[in-house]
């Protein structure tokens, strides 16, 4: 399964077999911690930990910059255990042949794992929201709204987008909603609200609500929180290829499509800027919105537009696609490939992105690796085909547009409107055997 592989027009038809690499956000082989692929650890109030009286907005720290780190999740430490826990995932790969399967070991590292059977490329994807529900907890509790649907939203949003990111359509979603107490559901309204946001959010994307998990876990959470996560078995289109950056080269055009504002990533830091300020999430922005309102706006479905993508016959589908969540911009960088990435535009900031920068004191180039700062998805497209993505992308409702292009050079990323780059070294999410193919110019080597 290594070399190239003939795969007809527009180089999405396979000729048997299929590329294939679990991912930093929560794919089988690179387990997370509980809650959330993007926000664990929490700095208290965390789903998984109980939080002091008025929430941990209420206990601030000493002034001074606030960054992810200082909001408790430090990426560095984070990262470095997702890839112990590949390199003992990889282990177990041959343990599938037993069952007519094969892993597709080049998914160890992407958003989804990937894997063969019954002459079929499925993905497999875990993923969490994090601490957005503490969130919607202190927003219903001080503004009276309630956003559980909007949260519920969300984790679908953050599970789907990693799955599609591979070339994968979803078929199937599990949820798992923990509480600290049996206490959460006796408000019969916000209950509707949460299974109604992830029923919306499974409709929008085409597949199914196949069940899932609901424990209690007394003294684990807050009795006041929840925490939303879940799973996702998607298949790739019969006839193409997974989307694991094989075909990517000098020249593709990177297509930026816009999020709506914080998504799934940055809540920790949010919810820590939040207990600064007097007001709290009732905070005006200039717009006259509420911070916890806009907090709040639902992240963005891609599957709709890669579904499109994939099924375009005008156009060859995106040589690669990176779900920018946690790591912002470094996540441009997410193929194990000597490539540099430069975009010479970017799409507008969110308000409420903005807002929590200024309060933050976020320079440019800590603020585009920490928040995705407008963009939620990057496509890679074929020298030429980047205008159409941005046409399909408007059908479906979504805003993007040509952002940059991929060059010959080492593997970083350069921001030539804001006068920043961003280093190989910054973002490493591949397992060795990635890293080692990539600086060879090739592709890991199969284990089995």
């Amino acid at each position: 399964m290594r070399g190239d592989r003939d795969t007809g027009a527009h180089g999405r038809r396979r000729a048997g077999g299929a590329p294939g690499r679990p991912e930093a956000s929560g794919a089988p082989g690179r387990p997370e911690p509980a809650g959330g692929a993007e926000d664990h650890p929490d700095a208290g109030g965390a789903p998984g930990r109980p939080e002091p009286a008025g929430g941990a907005e209420d206990h601030p720290d000493a002034g001074g910059a606030h960054g992810y780190r200082e909001a408790g999740v430090d990426y560095d430490t984070l990262d470095a255990a997702k890839r112990l826990a590949m390199a003992q995932a990889l282990s177990t790969s041959p343990l599938m042949a037993a069952r007519g399967a094969r892993a597709l070991e080049e998914s160890r590292g992407e958003p989804a794992f990937l894997f063969e059977l019954g002459g079929r490329t499925l993905a497999l994807v875990i993923e969490g929201l994090g601490t957005k529900s503490v969130i919607a907890r202190h927003v219903q509790e001080q503004l009276g709204l309630d956003r559980f649907g909007d949260v519920a939203y969300d984790t679908v949003a953050a599970i789907l987008n990693d799955l599609c990111s591979v070339g994968a359509l979803p078929l199937v979603v599990g949820a798992y909603f923990a509480t600290g107490a049996s206490s959460w559901y006796e408000h019969p309204s916000r209950a509707a609200s949460l299974v109604e946001g992830w029923h919306r959010a499974c409709v929008d994307a085409g597949c199914a609500w196949g069940g899932g998990e609901s424990p209690t876990l007394p003294g684990m959470l807050a009795e006041r929180d929840i925490e939303l996560a879940g799973s996702a078995v998607g298949v790739v289109p019969e006839g193409l290829e997974p989307i694991l950056g094989q075909r990517l080269a000098p020249g593709d055009e990177i297509v930026l499509v816009a999020s709506s504002g914080l998504h799934a990533n940055g809540a920790s830091l949010a919810r820590r800027l939040a207990g600064r300020l007097a007001r709290g999430y009732a905070t005006p922005l200039p717009s006259g919105r509420t911070l916890g309102e806009a907090l709040l706006e639902p992240s963005l479905s891609y599957a709709p537009l890669i579904e499109r993508l994939l099924r375009e016959d005008a156009a060859p589908a995106p040589h690669y696609i990176s779900h920018i969540t946690g790591h912002g911009l470094l996540k441009l960088m997410r193929p194990a490939r000597e490539l540099t990435y430069r975009l010479c535009a970017l799409p507008p900031v969110p308000e409420v992105l903005a807002f929590l920068v200024a309060e933050a004191a976020l320079d440019p180039r800590e603020a585009h690796r920490t928040f995705n700062m407008g963009a939620g998805l990057a496509l890679y497209c074929a020298p030429g085909s980047g205008a159409r993505a941005v046409e399909l992308a408007a059908a479906v409702g979504l805003h993007a547009l040509v952002a940059g292009t991929v060059d010959r050079g080492p593997r970083r990323v350069i921001v030539d409107p804001l006068g920043i780059s961003y280093s190989s070294a910054e973002l490493d999410l591949a397992p060795p055997t990635a890293r080692g193919a990539a600086r060879a110019g090739g592709r890991p080597p199969d284990p089995t």
